[in-house]
């Protein structure tokens, strides 16, 4: 079964596709995990260390969870800028739209994974004073998208397993649960991500399609309640989807699916009718010791180059600051990128994915001004070719 699956794929990486090229820059910021809980700020961090935990090995130690005045920063710094029709650039935000219900699994002994709602409030012990407004008012100004990242960043059918097992995976849970902490994934693979389970035989790892259609259609409802709109774009938590999870998107209304950094893709549409959009820039100075703001702009740059949009990968942890400051950092740097992007492309675009979507249905898309046209080429391509072009 392996080989057969291996072989079929390697005949898909050969087999030509249509992709959508672009005789403009185009920019899209794409950034995950938004409201998911981490660590509880200090007194979290504090009880963690009491309970034996060593936290500051990694940054993602420090993933906590954005504040209103984290994203009153962001959304300044966006409006700050402009495209060659105006148009302020805009962040698609993944959102995880239900956090682990701590009180209600202490009542139950920990048994079970319960789930709080996002638009319902924050687990108890968590304070985040005008955080829903301050999303909805990058909304407004265009600013903030909001997009679906799932019901839960880990797969609860190996959380669930692994907490009602004697030994040290179920201490661990416990200790973080305690602490209002509903994980840290780099010490704790094995929780694996919403629709895939790592310690299953590698054919079974995605989670049945029936299985992936419930997770995913409950989060579109609790994402209908807490934006008042259906989302359209959606990215796998730890970007692992297959073509079940295309499938359900699909049938709940997702028309945009957003892949990790990789193979530079161009966009294309995959065997659902599902837009294809891989990531071409990691721009993470929170988590990567060896981020280059210099490298950012040269891949926009060959991006521009090959007719391809530059999709720039941020994760919400670069703009936390409760526990430690990555925001002023990630906001310099991100103030900067804008400002060479500009000065550099006269006629760049910033786009959502939405647009995107829009433009490579109509061919053409004239600028707010109306004064310059924005041509879509479709050229046949192969993933493996598209691996080695840019």
């Amino acid at each position: 079964m392996n080989f057969a699956r291996k072989v079929w794929q390697r005949s898909q990486d050969l087999l030509p596709i249509s992709g959508f090229y672009f005789d403009r820059p185009l920019v899209l910021l794409q950034s995950d995990d938004w409201g998911r809980v981490g660590l509880r700020d200090h007194e979290g961090l504090e009880e963690l260390r009491a309970a034996g935990l060593r936290l500051g090995e990694r940054p993602n130690d420090f993933y906590t969870l954005e504040t209103a005045e984290d994203l009153c920063r962001l959304q300044a710094v966006l409006l700050r800028h402009r495209d060659s029709s105006g148009r302020h650039p805009c962040l698609e935000m993944n959102f995880i739209v239900a956090n682990l219900d701590f009180s209600k699994m202490r009542e139950e002994g920990w048994r079970a994974a319960r789930f709080l709602p996002l638009c319902d409030g924050l687990p108890d012990g968590w304070n985040r004073p005008g955080l829903m407004a301050a999303y909805n008012a990058g909304i407004a100004a265009g600013v903030f998208q909001p997009a679906l990242h799932g019901s839960s960043h880990f797969c609860p059918d190996a959380v669930e397993r692994n907490a009602n097992a004697a030994g040290e995976r179920a201490g661990l849970l416990h200790t973080l649960w305690q602490a209002g902490t509903p994980y840290i994934h780099w010490r704790m693979p094995w929780i694996g991500y919403e629709y895939w389970d790592p310690e299953q035989k590698e054919e079974e790892r995605f989670l049945p399609i029936d299985t992936q259609r419930d997770w995913i259609g409950k989060a579109v409802g609790i994402f209908a309640r807490t934006f008042a709109s259906l989302p359209r774009s959606a990215c796998a938590p730890g970007y692992r989807a297959n073509d079940d999870t295309q499938q359900a998107w699909a049938q709940h209304g997702i028309q945009i699916s957003q892949n990790g950094p990789g193979a530079p893709l161009p966009p294309h549409f995959g065997r659902n009718g599902v837009l294809q959009l891989s990531r071409t820039i990691e721009f993470e100075p929170a988590t990567d010791p060896n981020f280059s703001l210099e490298m950012c702009l040269q891949q926009a740059a060959r991006c521009f180059q090959h007719g391809l949009p530059a999709i720039v990968s941020v994760h919400s942890i670069n703009f936390h600051s409760t526990v430690q400051d990555f925001r002023s950092r990630t906001l310099r740097c991100l103030d900067e990128f804008l400002t060479e992007i500009e000065s550099k492309h006269a006629d760049v675009l910033y786009l959502r994915d939405e647009d995107l979507y829009e433009l490579v249905q109509s061919g053409s898309q004239e600028t707010e001004q109306g004064n310059a046209r924005l041509h879509v080429i479709t050229k046949r391509f192969t993933r493996t070719f598209a691996r080695r072009a840019v």
